[in-house]
Order: structure tokens, then sequence, then C-alpha cells
């Protein structure tokens, strides 16, 4: 383990180093020389308002006085001592000691010879219990792998870009009018190579967007790459907030997988976590020997549910730490948006807690006051400054305004994950068909609020864990009616008004729950019935790419009519989806049973042609539907002028134009 005071690098030269100074030939000690951090820096980040203190604060290669080295700091207001502890002091506290910086808990030091790559941690003497105890750098920009955890000193940044249109394009992108249909992706577990092991992120970056740019996805969501210690949390107790997971290669690494990404016309979204933090003894918790980034009161500071720590936003300097770490993700890695985990836990002063175990704010109501102040700037500045960037809301309440801007009260999110959506329909695919005739009310009642938010419909990979089972065994019936189950489900969301996401293995039907220790079936895809499925949903996203009246009003109710939702007894809904050029009309079968010469109205005389049907026998289904064009007649129905008779395939879609 890094940390350690025993030399575990002896071939290293730089270990060999008298007391208190450096291992240079030219024996300057460290201490001697001037800070880089300006009274300004620190006055910025005492207000929370040091956009780039990620460039002051960790860890820099530089050169002062002619002597090239590397510059260490970190906030710890509360410590009595701060040394920089490495390979090249044999993890010895008593040879570099930092010294503070004025009054708000900056330390420092510069240490001459040292270079890009070296191993380093902070000894933290605590101000309150003398303990020294190591930490990691909450700046570091990369670690070792785990279950090391030892920051590795920045480099110059040298990557050379390529998607330079790709980011002139984003900053004038008309995402509101635009199709997003994204990819959700757990990198060590989508697919392994030929010895079982995880891919690189140079190796994702080619065969991850080969099959993303077939299937006719826009964007990638990555469950968080922020580094983190515990495999199993697939990223979501994170640990080190400026550094993609060393798990996959190195910081450049994941700038080319980046770029790659861009220069094949991909986005890419960082699932990112400022609501809570682990307990791990290395890293943010107790930082300084007291609660620095927490709150000290449990009843603030603690999720039971989850073991983790709460960040206290009304701190200035903690508040500045989140904030530069998003931003810094948008501006060194050009990532197109961050899905913000778990708002609501962060909204709400009582979530998930018992009476009596949680404070109330000053108003004596349970809303946090001080998270949604931070909220509010975290979306102002990261789609302010990098126009053309989503921050996307993952908020499983009703809390109002979450998309609407904050000079009108709203949160300022781009785009809410819409978990009622998909809790009713989840809840009604999973009746018995025979069923469903009582849960009608699932399937139209999502579009009374449906366009109150930019709403995004998830299929993510919170639905495919823990027993809940994939989205296939969550079909009723046998095997063939699971299937047509599922199809009918993607037919239905890629129809339904809003951004579409889907986490991988679901897009061919992964019959196995998920699991992150091992990739997803992919030998599955040798069976004709889930290659159909993979099929579909690459139809279905080039349908609703190229299709304007499938996306341009995604967030408008402009682009939505029903045509009838209220045909309960034979679970049929029928809807158009329009745009200013044209529209499509939908039909649903939520049966089994195939319906014959079933009447809608529709706008317009004409011949309707099959879009898409998910009962084709080219996506594993029966071939039941309309083989031919139908033309509409002169006959009154549902309101329209005109109607046309169509056979409704069992447990099928049909979307149909003019």
């Amino acid at each position: 383990m890094s940390g350690s005071r025993v030399n575990k690098n002896k071939s290293n030269p730089s270990t060999a180093i008298s007391s208190g100074q450096t291992p240079s030939s030219d024996k300057t000690p460290a201490q001697s020389f001037p800070s880089t951090i300006s009274e300004y820096d620190l006055h910025l980040f005492g207000e929370g308002k040091h956009w780039r203190i990620y460039d002051i604060l960790g860890a820099h290669s530089t050169t002062l006085q002619g002597v090239e080295g590397v510059v260490f700091a970190t906030w710890a207001p509360r410590a009595h001592s701060v040394s920089v502890i490495g390979h090249f002091n044999q993890w010895d506290p008593q040879q570099h000691h930092m010294h503070r910086r004025g009054t708000g808990g900056v330390w420092e030091l510069f240490i001459p010879d040292l270079k890009a790559g070296d191993l380093y941690k902070f000894a933290i003497g605590s101000g309150t219990s003398g303990q020294v105890v190591d930490k990691s750098d909450p700046y570091g920009r990369q670690f070792e792998k785990r279950p090391s955890n030892a920051a590795l000193v920045a480099g110059p940044r040298t990557y050379q870009w390529g998607d330079q249109k790709w980011l002139q394009d984003r900053h004038a992108w008309p995402w509101q009018h635009a199709p997003m249909s994204i990819y959700e992706v757990h990198l060590a577990s989508w697919r392994h190579n030929a010895a079982g092991h995880w891919l690189n992120y140079r190796e994702l970056a080619h065969e991850l967007v080969d099959y993303v740019t077939t299937m006719g996805f826009t964007h990638i969501e990555l469950l968080p790459v922020t580094e983190h210690p515990l495999d199993e949390s697939w990223g979501y107790q994170t640990t080190g907030y400026f550094a993609p997971t060393s798990r996959f290669g190195s910081p450049d690494d994941f700038r080319y997988f980046v770029d790659h990404c861009h220069q094949h016309g991909i986005g890419l979204i960082l699932d990112w976590v400022p609501g809570h933090f682990p307990k791990d003894d290395h890293a943010l918790a107790r930082f300084d020997g007291t609660a620095l980034y927490e709150h000290v009161d449990p009843r603030q500071g603690e999720h039971r549910d989850w073991g983790t720590l709460i960040f206290n936003y009304g701190s200035n300097e903690v508040r500045n730490f989140l904030l530069a770490s998003a931003l810094y993700w948008l501006d060194e890695f050009h990532l197109d948006g961050l899905r913000v985990d778990a708002v609501a836990s962060m909204l709400y002063l009582d979530y998930s807690r018992e009476e009596g175990d949680w404070i109330a704010n000053i108003h004596g109501s349970n809303e946090n006051l001080e998270a949604i102040t931070f909220l509010k700037e975290l979306n102002s500045l990261c789609q302010g400054q990098y126009p053309g960037t989503l921050m996307m809301a993952e908020e499983s309440t009703s809390w109002p305004k979450v998309t609407r801007p904050p000079w009108e009260d709203g949160l300022g999110f781009a785009t809410k994950w819409n978990m009622g959506w998909m809790h009713d329909t989840l809840e009604y695919m999973m009746q018995d068909p025979i069923h469903r005739k009582y849960h009608h009310d699932s399937l139209s009642f999502g579009l009374l609020y449906a366009f109150n938010e930019n709403f995004l419909l998830p299929l993510s990979h919170d639905e495919v864990v823990h027993g809940k089972r994939s989205l296939l065994e969550k079909m009723p019936g046998d095997e063939w009616r699971k299937r047509a189950n599922l199809r009918l489900l993607f037919g239905f969301m890629y129809a339904y008004p809003g951004s579409k996401l889907l986490f991988m293995g679901g897009e061919f039907g992964q019959s196995r729950e998920w699991s992150d220790h091992r990739q997803l079936d992919w030998d599955l895809l040798e069976s004709a019935d889930h290659a159909g499925i993979q099929h579909l949903v690459r139809d279905l996203n080039h349908l609703y790419r190229e299709e304007p009246a499938l996306h341009l009003y995604n967030y408008n109710a402009e682009g939505f009519e029903w045509i009838d939702c209220n045909d309960a007894s034979q679970s049929v809904v029928s809807f158009m989806r329009k745009s200013d050029s044209g529209f499509v009309v939908v039909v649903l079968n939520f049966t089994p049973i195939t319906r014959d010469e079933y009447r809608i109205g529709v706008p317009v005389a004409g011949v309707y042609h099959e879009r898409i049907n998910t009962d084709s026998s080219y996506y594993g289904g029966s071939n039941t539907g309309n083989l031919k064009p139908v033309e509409s007649e002169p006959v009154p129905w549902m309101g329209k002028n005109h109607s046309i008779s169509l056979t409704l395939p069992p447990l099928g879609a049909l979307i149909l134009s003019v």
C-alpha cells in the first residue's frame, strides 16, 4: 500500500535524500522557495469563487528561480502540521513540512527535482487530537491503481485535441429540438478482451464508439469514472473528484477516448456525484482531523442508508471544491455534460431519515437551502461557461422547476430523469396482459406532467440490479411474449415525448441481471431473437434521429396529441407526434391479441406507411401487421374527418406516416 513508511522502490534514485532537503545535488532546502499562490487566489478561494482552484491546490510541476520541481498545496485549516510524503522521502512526514498561507488554512511547499508521475500524499497532523494521518490529495489528477491510493504528480498539459469542430458546433447546438438518445455504460463490464480483462480507454474509444455509432445512439453516458477505491461502488463512492480512474489508463488516455467520441459524432456525459462521499480514512473524511468537507452533526453530515458523508454546502471552500470539479471535467476533458446523481438527497434535509434524525433549516422546513444555492450556481456556471453542455438531474420527487432557470426560481438543470414515467411504465409492463386494462391510466397519467420539465426517459442501470431482474426478465409470459413485450416497451419509449436513455445490455435483451463482475452476455446475439431486439433498437434510434416529429418538440406539448387514450378494455393507445413539417401516428397494442380492422382517426387524408412495426419477423416477431400501405377513408372517427383501419400486431407498436 502506498503511504507505508517503508521504501518499496529502492531503484528510484529520487528516494535517496537527506533529512529536510530535496534529492537534488543542489541542496537548497525546499522551505526556502517563495510562495506561488497569490493573495488574490486565496481571497477567491475563501469566497468560494475560484473556478480554477485546481490549478492552485494539488501538485503541479513548475520552475521556481530556475529550479524545476513540484509545488504542493492543500486546504487543511484546523491542522497543526502538514507534510508532503512520498517515495522521494521514504514516506517520512518529518522531511518536507508545508507552511501555512494566511489565515484561510491553505498549506504550500515547493520541492525541487520532483517530476510528473512521482507518488505523494499529505501527512496531516490533527489540530484536535494531534494524530498524524496520511491523506490522498483531494485535488489529485491521477492516482495509483486500487487498492493503493497515492496521487501522482500531474504533468504539463500536452494532449493535442482534434475535436475543435465538435466543440464549435456544440456551442450553437439547439439541444431542446434535437434528438438525444443516450447509451449508459459501465466501462468495466461492457466488454472484456480475449484474456477476460477490462478494455482500456483507448480500446474502448474504438470498440465502444464503433458500436454506439452503428446502433444510432447520439451520446454515451458513463457511470462515474471519477477515481474510487471500491469496484463494487460502480464509481458512486468517489475519492478523486479531479481524476479519471486509473483502472483503464491515464488522464491522456481518457482524453483520447473523449476526443475519439467527438470526432465520430458521439457526445459524452459523465455521471458525477456531489451528493455524498465515502468514509475511507485516506480520503476526504475528517480531512484535517475534523469534519471539514462534511457537516459535524451526523444528522446533517451522514447518509444512514449509504454509509457515506454529506458535503457541507454552506462552506465556501467546500462549495468551491465541487464547482471546480464540475468545471474541470468540462474544461480538461471536453465533456458534453454531467448527470448529477441523487439530487433528491441533496434537496431535502429529511431525505431517508426518521423523525428526529434531521435538522430543519432557518425557516423550520426540510429544504436544504445551501444545497439549493449550490445547484443553481453549479448549473449556471457550467452551462454558462461551456455553452452546449448539459446538466442532467437524477431527481425522483416532485420538486418544482428542476429544469427551469434560476431567474425563474428554478434549479437550472437542462434535463431531469423522468422517474415517474419509468416506474409507471415498468410497473404496467410487468402486469400480465389480461390485467393491464385495470392499470390503463399508467400509460396516460404521465402526459399530465410530461411538459412541466425537460424530461429524459431513463431505463437505467438502477432498474436491472439488486434482484430487480433484467428488462427482459421483468416482462410477463413465455419467452416469445417476454421478447415481444420488451420490443413493445422500446417502441413506446422511443415514441413518447422526451430524450432517451438505455443501459447497456437492454438493447439486445440481456437475460441475466447486470453484474459489474462480468461482461455483458454478447453470445446472446448468436440467437436471432436477441439479434432482432438489437436491430429494433438500432432502427428506432435511426428513425428517432431522422424523423423531426419524434424529436423536434421533445419537451413541448406542441409535439404531442392523443388520438385515443381511453381504450382500456383492449389495452390500446394511439397518439401523434408532430413537428412543423409533419407528423407520425403511433399505435400500441399491449395485449397478445391481434386486432383486425382497428380504426383510428387521422388528421389528413393520404396513404399511411409503416415506419416501424415491432412485431416484424426481422425483429423476432410474428410478422403481423400492415404489409401494404393503408389508405385513409373519409370516415369521421375520434374527432377527425378521416380514419384508417389497421391490423394491430400482438404486443406490438406501430409507427406510421403519410
